[in-house]
Parts: C-alpha cells; sequence; structure tokens
C-alpha cells in the first residue's frame, strides 16, 4: 500500500498463525507464517496485523472446541515477534508512504462545491460535464449533501493531468473575486476603450480593465500601456454601480504621481446643446397661429350625396 501511494499512517504488517494439538497428550504447538498444508491439516487459523505500536486487526478460524487462554497469549506473543520482525525488512525497503499513486493506478479525488454552481457544472443538457469527461477522460459523478444541500463532486481516473484539469475547471467555475484583493491578470484581448484580462488563478474568468485604471496618466492608447500576453496584477474593487459590471484596477497598485489633479468633467452649459424638441414644436404651433384664415376654400357639405 505504502509503494502503491496509500496514506497510511504508520507501516503496517501481519502475519498467520497455526496450531497443531494432540487431544490424547494435550501437548500443541503454535506455528508462524504458516501454509496452505498447515492451515489444512492443523487446527487454527489466527491471522494479526498490527504496526510497531499494536494490533490493528484480527481473524481467526478454528477446528477444535475451543483454546486455552494459555494457547491464545502464546500465539499473540508469537505473532507479535513475526510483525516486528516483517515491519524491519518493510521499512528497509520503504520508509514511507510514496506521495502520489502510481501513474496508472485508479484514483479518486472528492471535492465540494456551493449549490448554485452544480447547474453550471453540469451544463445545459449535460453538455459541460460530458464535454469535461471526454476531455479529460475522467467520469465525475455529482451528488447532493443532504443536510448542507453543498455539491459532492466525484472524479475517477487513472491520469492525474486529467484529474487536475477537472479540478482546475471546478475552482475557475466557483471562482468569486474578494473586494480589496489583488490578482495576478493576463491581457487575452486589446480593445480601444481598455483590456480584457483573465484571472490566472481561474482560467475562463474574464474582467474589463477600463483605459480610465490603466495607468494615473492620460492614455491615448491602450498599447501604451499593455500589450497582448502581458501579465501583471490588479486590484479588485467589486461591482462598478454605475456600469454594474465588475471593476479592476492597475494603477491603484502604483503611487500617485506626485502633484497629480484628476481632471474635472467640464460642466454643460445651458445653452449648448441647442434647441430641444419641445421647442421646435412651440414654433410651429406659433407659425400656425400666424397664418391668415382662408377664404377661397369651397364650404364643405357634409350632407349625403345622391346619385
Amino acid at each position: 500500500l505504502m509503494d502503491a501511494g496509500v496514506q497510511m499512517t504508520k507501516p503496517v504488517s501481519g502475519i498467520a498463525m497455526g496450531l497443531i494439538t494432540d487431544t490424547k497428550t494435550g501437548k500443541y504447538a503454535v506455528l508462524s507464517d504458516i501454509l496452505g498444508d498447515e492451515d489444512h491439516l492443523g487446527d487454527m487459523d489466527f491471522k494479526v496485523t498490527g504496526t510497531a505500536d499494536g494490533i490493528t486487526a484480527c481473524q481467526m478460524d478454528i477446528k477444535v472446541k475451543g483454546l486455552s487462554y494459555e494457547i491464545l497469549v502464546n500465539a499473540l506473543k508469537q505473532a507479535a515477534a513475526g510483525r516486528l520482525h516483517i515491519l524491519e525488512k518493510l521499512v528497509e525497503t520503504i520508509e514511507a508512504p510514496r506521495a502520489d499513486v502510481k501513474a496508472h493506478a485508479p484514483k479518486m479525488i472528492t471535492t465540494r462545491i456551493p449549490n448554485e454552481y452544480i447547474g453550471a457544472l453540469i451544463g445545459p443538457g449535460g453538455k459541460v460535464i460530458q464535454e469535461l469527461q471526454k476531455t479529460t477522460k475522467t467520469t465525475i459523478v455529482i451528488n447532493e449533501d443532504p443536510i448542507t444541500e453543498e455539491g459532492i463532486v466525484e472524479i475517477l481516473g487513472t491520469n492525474q493531468a486529467g484529474i487536475d484539469a477537472v479540478l482546475a475547471k471546478i475552482d475557475s467555475l466557483t471562482f468569486k473575486p474578494v473586494v480589496g484583493q489583488v490578482y495576478q491578470v493576463k491581457v487575452i484581448k486589446i480593445l480601444d476603450f481598455g483590456a480584457v484580462v483573465e484571472y490566472l488563478d481561474a482560467p475562463g474568468n474574464e474582467v474589463l480593465l477600463h483605459v480610465s485604471e490603466l495607468a494615473w496618466e492620460r492614455t491615448e492608447n491602450v498599447t501604451d500601456v499593455v500589450n497582448m500576453g502581458d501579465t501583471f496584477e490588479v486590484k479588485y474593487f467589486g461591482v462598478d454601480p454605475k456600469t454594474r459590471k465588475d471593476k479592476v484596477s492597475k494603477k491603484a497598485l502604483v503611487p500617485k504621481p506626485e502633484g497629480y489633479e484628476s481632471r474635472p468633467r467640464p460642466e454643460r452649459k445651458d445653452n449648448d446643446r441647442g434647441p430641444r424638441r419641445n421647442d421646435r414644436r412651440d414654433d410651429r404651433r406659433d407659425d400656425r397661429r400666424d397664418r391668415p384664415e382662408r377664404s377661397d376654400r369651397a364650404p364643405q357639405n357634409d350632407a349625403p350625396q345622391e346619385d
């Protein structure tokens, strides 16, 4: 088990003890590490396992009506000597469990996700989870904890890289930046009004870094400050109440230049937008009032006409 990478607390060894008795004379012999014939012809098969500190498990089959206290004590003492001898040889070969299981050994990892992310991991009609299983060559099982209602996700596979890819996807889906925290990001798209960056801790999670948050100085072109593939730190400010989108800033991590003053927005004058639509309507009404009455129109006859 230790060689396979099972994280055991302490090494464990085991031994099978046998017994041959003479019912006429009462003589007996306790056998250590019995073979198949000794098990078949003998009167006892007593398996004992344990660490250097004591017994962890035992199991006994006997063909006689019972065992005396003396026989049981002798069997346990003899088993202890055998177990400790095996442990010495075992530790000479491997002192502690391997850090990881063997490359092709079946593996199962269990993790938990908030209930609201279960649907996102499954996807519409199971599209996300099916694609994830296909690309990572893993099996993903999701159950709901009846008490906490959390999603219990079991990932089974033989390829550790595939299991790690599933865990990374889960981390990405459940990623929530914390207000005031600093995160490493990477530029994945350049726009006229900023750069789209991706959190390195959660691939697939994107946020807009507005051009006004690149530097304290006025930035004419985004590429004057950042370019595709650049990685750097930004500070997360939560949801901007104006845009209702996540806000991050690069300049917030840089000291403000000495003597820096933010440019106030110019005040809008009352008459800088020209006449309003309602004003034009009023003008048309005034024009109609000033028109002279027309007397050249024929009188209207609303009575029905006969054929």
